[in-house]
């Protein structure tokens, strides 16, 4: 769809794309954690039903170990890409007896 009007330059139009669906979803994403307020969010700017988003915004969930790209523009305006990546914590259970205290011999002060 495109919008059309005249000026003394002559017309001018603008094109207008609606979001897909998985852009619909990012944005919401990015607006709340709750996944019932994601699906009203996506499915108003996209004009579906919210059942229809729904089932699409569970097949689209993030696993738990999953990483994120996220980019920035720099100062000079060049673009910065970061990536975040969970890491699992390596600790045991507490109640296993694995965890020892550190004595002060094993410290080693480079190490801080």
């Amino acid at each position: 769809m495109s919008v059309v009007w005249k000026t003394k330059y002559g017309t001018r139009r603008v094109r207008f794309d609606p979001p897909t669906l998985k852009e619909a979803i990012a944005a919401a994403r990015g607006l709340t954690d709750e996944l019932r307020q994601q699906a009203e969010i996506a499915a108003s700017l996209i004009n579906l039903p919210v059942e229809e988003v729904r089932a699409e915004l569970l097949k689209m969930a993030p696993s738990r170990d999953s990483a994120e790209i996220v980019t920035s523009n720099g100062r000079e305006g060049t673009t910065r890409t970061v990536l975040v990546e969970r890491k699992p914590s390596r600790r045991r259970a507490a109640g296993t007896g694995a965890v020892r205290p550190l004595s002060a011999k094993r410290l080693d002060p480079r190490a801080i």
